[in-house]
């Protein structure tokens, strides 16, 4: 439901009161095929959000995939096939492509990525540093590169930041309150930027550390100081470029914006093909 109101709102904010275009060159009556095609390599994702946003502008039309999500596309590739009203394929055009480019940036690079990390044994995860009111698309797109997610939303898991630390007065009070509230069941994870912190972490009964922002010297060293009491994931000007040096300090995961923050969308193209008579 909540995919689908995504997508109700994209074609609303797209068509608003009608394509003044396509509206005066085509009658209900003409009708047309159309095919997308990749204009650049790429991993494949949002093959199901095209289908519903043509689907919601006319559940008529006709849908044929020929790739699926998590594919590797390389350029000129036909990705899908449509028939049906041409004033329905060309009002869904530009939001089914919108969504597709997007979500297709995202899992190329969550592939790239998660393909550094993997011989290190190292998990790629994602952030909450996604497009506001498309996280659950973002992070499936995060998905189908071979990437894992982090928490999906506040209310997901514990991760005491920077700012409630100053607000709790350290490290030590700012744990001790989360434990004296939630119960035994939920892990805490807590974000350090130095190895003083990580020390208070560890001392306080945290599960999970952050190493912020850390050089990988320095992430290291505190991958080496934890010495397995608690998971160990490193974040924070994560690049592709410095990705490996930051597996050399063997921690357990490795979370960065990156992967949906500034990535840049792929190209796909629809072209219509044929006039249907």
């Amino acid at each position: 439901m909540m995919i689908e109101k995504i997508v109700q709102l994209a074609l609303e904010e797209d068509l608003g009161l009608g394509d003044i275009t396509s509206d005066n060159v085509f009658t209900p009556q003409d009708r047309a095929r159309a095919v997308i095609v990749a204009k650049e390599d790429m991993v494949l994702c949002g093959m199901e959000i095209a289908r519903q946003t043509f689907w919601l502008v006319d559940e008529e039309l006709i849908f044929k995939p020929l790739k699926h999500d998590g594919d590797f596309i390389k350029k000129g590739e036909k990705v899908l096939e449509l028939e049906g009203r041409s004033l329905s394929i060309l009002k869904g055009e530009r939001t089914a492509l919108n969504f597709m480019q997007r979500m297709s940036g995202i899992a190329t690079a969550s592939r790239e990525y998660a393909q550094i990390t993997k011989p290190y044994g190292v998990l790629m995860v994602d952030t909450r540093k996604s497009q506001p009111g498309m996280r659950k698309l973002d992070k499936y797109a995060v998905r189908c590169g071979g990437a894992r997610n982090h928490r999906m939303s506040l209310s997901d898991s514990v991760m005491i930041k920077d700012n409630h630390i100053a607000a709790a007065g350290s490290i030590g009070a700012a744990i001790a309150r989360i434990k004296a509230s939630i119960g035994h069941t939920p892990k805490i994870e807590v974000e350090t930027t130095n190895l003083d912190e990580v020390r208070q972490a560890l001392e306080a009964g945290a599960d999970i550390i952050m190493l912020d922002n850390m050089t990988p010297q320095q992430a290291a060293e505190a991958v080496q100081f934890i010495a397995g009491r608690a998971v160990t994931e490193i974040s924070g000007g994560i690049t592709k470029e410095n990705l490996a040096a930051y597996c050399a300090a063997k921690p357990d995961v490795i979370s960065s914006g990156a992967l949906t923050h500034s990535v840049p969308s792929k190209d796909l193209s629809l072209k219509i093909t044929e006039y249907i008579k």
